[in-house]
């Protein structure tokens, strides 16, 4: 039996045992890379690459919104905030307009942040 890449096996157990917090900022660190790649690879004029990480952060943006709980307040606020972030990435990549990259790229970095700070006041008080 051939053993496969242990990188992809440790990511894949990784996620097989993540707790629901846990897989939320993996969630909004993938959001950030993927944006920051897509960055990285306009500048370099991918435009294939960029289309790419673009759409990838897409889904993650509509995985996020769809996993929210409808009952919350909180979560109400957040799916508008997901709906603008597909928007503008969408617009993002039809334009490959850097500007609102960078906007998104902002606005993931601000909502991965906010979620660590959330996780370590909630681990704080347990």
């Amino acid at each position: 039996m051939a053993i496969g890449n242990p990188y992809a096996q440790y990511q894949q157990n990784a996620v097989h045992t993540a707790t629901p917090e846990e897989l939320a900022m993996m969630l909004y660190n993938g959001l950030v890379k993927n944006i920051k790649q897509s960055m990285f690879s306009l500048e370099k004029n991918d435009i294939t690459t960029t289309h790419n990480n673009l759409v990838r952060a897409q889904e993650i943006v509509l995985y996020l919104n769809g996993s929210l709980d409808e009952n919350n307040e909180l979560s109400k606020n957040l799916e508008s905030l997901y709906d603008y972030m597909y928007r503008r990435l969408m617009e993002a990549n039809a334009k490959k307009d850097r500007e609102i990259i960078r906007e998104m790229l902002e606005m993931a970095e601000g909502f991965r942040d906010t979620w660590q700070q959330a996780m370590k006041k909630a681990s704080l008080g347990d």
